[in-house]
């Protein structure tokens, strides 16, 4: 299983970014994808997920300005950032989770580093 996040970068302070998560080794379709973010000093929170169905759940700090879409075809998640805060920096995880039988698998991008200038 890999999880490769691109899109990561430095922008000024009400700028965009977009970030993109490719996964391979498993049934993409099948799996519930979140974006997770870690600032320093802080612990990693959720920032948004999409459910195998589309079902889409967001942190409220982001709602409104961010976007997760998925594109199975292409086996790849999307994170659309716009009116990018200071208070968004952080390193961006993409996180998968799917039902192997009776086994729950999680795995676990290698992180984006996103940093926001004032």
């Amino acid at each position: 299983v890999q999880l490769v996040e691109s899109g990561g970068g430095l922008v000024q302070s009400g700028g965009s970014l977009r970030l993109s998560c490719a996964a391979s080794g498993f049934t993409f379709s099948s799996a519930v994808m979140s974006w997770y973010r870690q600032a320093p000093g802080k612990e990693r929170e959720s920032v948004a997920t999409i459910g195998t169905g589309g079902s889409i759940a967001m942190h409220d700090s982001v709602k409104g300005r961010f976007t997760i879409s998925r594109d199975d075809a292409k086996n790849t998640m999307y994170l659309q950032m716009n009116g990018l805060k200071p208070d968004d920096t952080a390193v961006y995880y993409c996180y998968a989770q799917y039902w192997a039988g009776f086994r729950i698998n999680r795995y676990w991008g290698q992180g984006t580093q996103v940093t926001v200038s004032s």
